[in-house]
């Protein structure tokens, strides 16, 4: 048995899963919002040992655990730099070593978007092709990229599709940069411009639904239920949204050329099937080959997805789909 853990920014979720992938435990907790990398770890290590009980064994007992991180990742030392959509995690943080000391088992790390797209691709949606796009949009907008039946990682920082420009001088992104696609679409930056706009005097229901839901911040289920009442600031913020997706990703389209793209993601699952054709639409007058554009789909493995991907991190890297296209 392995264990997996999705570390978000509102959220994370861990499972525990047996050879085949099934889940055999699962668990997942709010993601801290303050305390730093520490404070986090600890928060993934117990959701972490609850998956593990509810599957009747002790986090030592298990193979390993496989984590998806956000940030910059150092996979052969397991640091995790730059998480900025975490709280206080700017620096360098030994995510690998304080998990595998608290959990008694071996710890591998991997880009979040890159192991969700990896399940997406040996499990999910993304089975029939040998290439094509993840895109999960939720806190921030991350891609993961499979090229001739393997993952494209480039030097490092391959996916980042969040920070493709679809705006020259436009928002400020969380990244600290300008008009990147993310300060459109990503959760983090919709959250701030909306809080932004109340205060200037625009009407929205999106922060008293945060507060009878009982969240400290404006998760994808905010999102939906403003948007079920119709809130009229919420639906001009995602329909910017949906544009800048659409422009943001065909420029990537436009590069790699794929066979499908998957839409994941806390937005993306939650908004759903109708979400994803808005995208598909948003998508088509960027693209240069609109005549054979690339299918589209909505991420088959749901809100486990990343987890269940992190947990491949521990079987050896030929799993069955990606040794048969390795050897193809």
């Amino acid at each position: 048995m392995r264990g997996g853990i999705d570390l978000g920014g509102t959220k994370i979720q861990a499972v525990v899963v047996d050879d085949a992938a099934a889940v055999d435990g699962e668990e997942r907790v709010a993601t801290p919002t303050s305390g730093g990398p520490q404070e986090v770890a600890e928060a993934m290590a117990d959701a972490l040992r609850a998956a593990a009980a509810q599957a009747g064994v002790d986090s030592e007992e298990l193979a390993g655990v496989g984590v998806g991180s956000p940030g910059i990742i150092d996979t052969r030392k397991g640091i995790v730099t730059s998480a900025r959509n975490l709280p206080d995690w700017e620096d360098s943080f030994p995510l690998a070593g304080a998990l595998s000391d608290s959990l008694g088992t071996r710890v591998k790390i991997d880009n979040d978007v890159q192991v969700a797209t990896d399940a997406e691709f040996n499990l999910g949606a993304g089975r029939p092709y040998r290439s094509l796009l993840g895109v999960f949009w939720g806190t921030g907008v991350g891609g993961g990229i499979i090229l001739k039946g393997k993952p494209w990682l480039g030097r490092g920082g391959a996916g980042e599709i969040g920070h493709i420009v679809v705006k020259m001088g436009g928002r400020r992104c969380p990244c600290g940069r300008r008009g990147c696609m993310e300060a459109y679409a990503g959760r983090k930056a919709l959250e701030e411009h909306a809080r932004k706009r109340m205060d200037k005097g625009e009407k929205t229901d999106l922060f008293k639904i945060m507060e009878k839901r009982g969240r400290d911040r404006l998760t994808s289920g905010v999102w939906e239920r403003a948007l079920e009442h119709h809130d009229k600031l919420a639906q001009t913020l995602i329909d910017e949204a949906v544009e800048a997706l659409g422009a943001g990703v065909a420029s990537a389209l436009n590069v790699l050329d794929v066979e499908a793209v998957i839409v994941g993601g806390g937005l993306g699952l939650r908004l759903g099937e109708p979400y994803v054709r808005r995208i598909e639409k948003a998508i088509m007058p960027h693209l240069f080959a609109s005549d054979d554009p690339p299918d589209i789909h909505l991420a088959k493995l749901g809100d486990l997805g990343g987890a269940i991907g992190a947990s491949l991190l521990i079987r050896p890297r030929a799993a069955a789909r990606v040794q048969t296209a390795a050897s193809g």
